[in-house]
């Protein structure tokens, strides 16, 4: 094997530093059980290789490191691979690309950690078996928890309960040098998407992560393959995505019912849930079937129901209005087909619904075909009485001149803080707000402390990042003055920050909060017999 060269030659301080950390991150992987000790010599080999390292450290004992995370060794192995030439370029992208390849050197076959999961289900509980997987996935450095500490999170006092509100500053930006690589990067349709089983162990590109070091669960969904895994750019304890074995369109049926309740009897300690399956209430991919699940309460299950409803060919279900800014049916039982056959009355009554005094047509015309508009947003889990709970969210997609990006969607008033589609989580209540918002924030925080003064430079300058938020601190000023102390400051905008949020979710539902609003839901779920 020949030692790192080219233009920018190591020195031997350097390459003797790569060799420690290569013996110290074995060391890290041993501890963490992501490998054995006869598994040392040949995932040795492969970092040498990678590194262009001819051979191992000979400096005597390693001292072990006691770190939690894999990310300071890898990043001073990642700045040596970039001094030496082994990086074309040090750039966020490559360096992530590397980083996966060295961390897959460590990891264990997908085969045997689906074996020690399911063995550990078996013999412990499937609590134990997610608790322990998520772990490996954390200290593969899969999950990448450096960054995502990174985000920005605090709780946001309404009157529908705390919101969760997050800023998310988890993926790296982009330099210019990146962004003109990957114009000019291959093309390729391998894998089909981000979510297709092939991603296990493929080696990245730039317009795609390398997942050398990601592993899944195989488990079975109304008697089909489905797979379980963590998300890399976690939200939420342990968010986990289950995915279809086919890359196949995302579609709400009574299957996906089937789907929710069979796993929560499979993992009774996390919840499931799916995103939309039409484009503007659905999710960023709506191109491969898939659910996100986890072990995280959210807003939206704290909230109670708003009175109980019955019907008598559903004398064990119960079935209320939650009390939430967007319209949701919840349902609860111990009879799971009872609980489905339900679920499935409401979705086909929902998507034949039209309700003109709402604004809530079922079907357009477009060139010539109807083009359908509502669905459901679903979440199950298992209630603190043990119940099934199913939380169905009405969704409609139809847009109109005054409001094309979605009649139920953020409107352009609230754009400033969040545009982008509302999903499956900020239905819930935790809100994902852009990285911008964390600089946007410190400046208007100076501007509500009188320290930036609200002048030309951001009222008649487009380009000025508050310059989108002009109508917001005008309010927020004649509210509550600009002479506030730092620490308001940012209360105040946290606050603030938590209500547009609230008015967001209260945009994206389609009975709105007011008598006539309450009224028409009514009339809804009266139309399959609920009194």
């Amino acid at each position: 094997m020949k030692e790192a060269t080219g233009s920018h030659p190591a020195s031997d301080a350097a390459k003797e530093a790569a060799r420690l950390a290569v013996e110290q991150l074995l060391a890290f992987g041993v501890r963490r059980k992501l490998l054995e000790p006869l598994d040392c010599f040949a995932a040795r080999n492969a970092l040498l290789e990678l590194l262009q390292l001819g051979e191992p450290y000979a400096g005597g004992e390693v001292k072990e490191t006691d770190a939690d995370s894999p990310a300071e060794l890898l990043e001073l192995l990642l700045d040596y691979a970039a001094a030496a030439g082994i990086l074309e370029d040090d750039n966020t992208t490559l360096r992530d690309l590397l980083d996966a390849k060295m961390m897959g050197c460590l990891m264990p076959r997908p085969s045997e950690v689906a074996s020690r999961f399911w063995s550990t289900a078996k013999r412990d509980s499937v609590e134990r078996a997610t608790g322990e997987f998520y772990r490996m996935c954390i200290d593969s450095n899969y999950i990448r928890m450096d960054r995502i500490a990174k985000n920005q999170y605090w709780l946001a006092s309404t009157e529908y309960g705390d919101l969760e509100i997050t800023v998310n500053l988890s993926k790296p930006e982009k330099d210019p040098k990146e962004i003109a690589l990957l114009k000019s990067a291959p093309q390729s349709h391998y894998p089909k998407c981000l979510l297709c089983i092939e991603n296990m162990g493929y080696a990245g590109r730039l317009n795609h992560p390398a997942r050398q070091n990601l592993r899944v669960i195989p488990l079975e969904l109304d008697g089909e393959p489905w797979y379980f895994q963590y998300s890399p750019y976690v939200y939420y304890n342990e968010h986990s995505i289950i995915f279809d074995r086919e890359h196949r369109p995302m579609k709400t049926s009574r299957q996906t019912f089937y789907r929710l309740l069979d796993f929560i009897d499979q993992f009774p300690h996390y919840f499931i849930g799916s995103n939309a399956d039409l484009p503007i209430v659905g999710g960023s991919i709506l191109n491969h079937d898939h659910f996100q699940g986890g072990r995280h309460c959210f807003p939206m299950e704290k909230a109670p129901v708003e009175g109980s409803l019955t019907h008598p060919g559903f004398p064990n279900v119960k079935l209320g209005i939650v009390k939430w800014p967007m319209s949701v049916i919840r349902m609860s039982g111990h009879n799971k087909l009872q609980l489905l056959k339900l679920a499935e009355t409401i979705l086909t009554a929902w998507q034949a619904y039209s309700d003109p005094e709402h604004d809530i047509y079922a079907y357009t015309e477009q060139d010539g075909a109807k083009a359908p508009h509502n669905t459901i947003t679903p979440i199950a889990r298992s209630n603190a009485s043990g119940e099934y709970e199913l939380d169905l969210v009405l969704r409609n997609n139809r847009t109109s001149d005054e409001h094309p990006d979605g009649i139920f969607h953020p409107h352009r008033n609230l754009h400033h803080i969040k545009k982008e589609n509302i999903g499956l989580i900020e239905v819930m209540g935790l809100a994902v707000l852009p990285g911008r918002l964390k600089d946007e924030m410190e400046l208007l925080a100076q501007v509500l402390t009188g320290s930036l003064p609200l002048d030309g430079a951001i009222t008649s300058n487009p380009e000025h990042p508050l310059h989108k938020h002009l109508s917001w601190i005008d309010e927020l000023i004649a509210a509550h003055g600009n002479r506030l102390a730092p620490e308001a400051a940012q209360s105040l905008l946290q606050t603030a920050i938590g209500e547009k949020f609230s008015d967001v979710l209260r945009d994206a539902g389609v009975y709105k909060r007011t008598e006539k609003g309450r009224e028409g839901f009514l009339t809804f779920i009266r139309t399959f017999g609920f009194q």
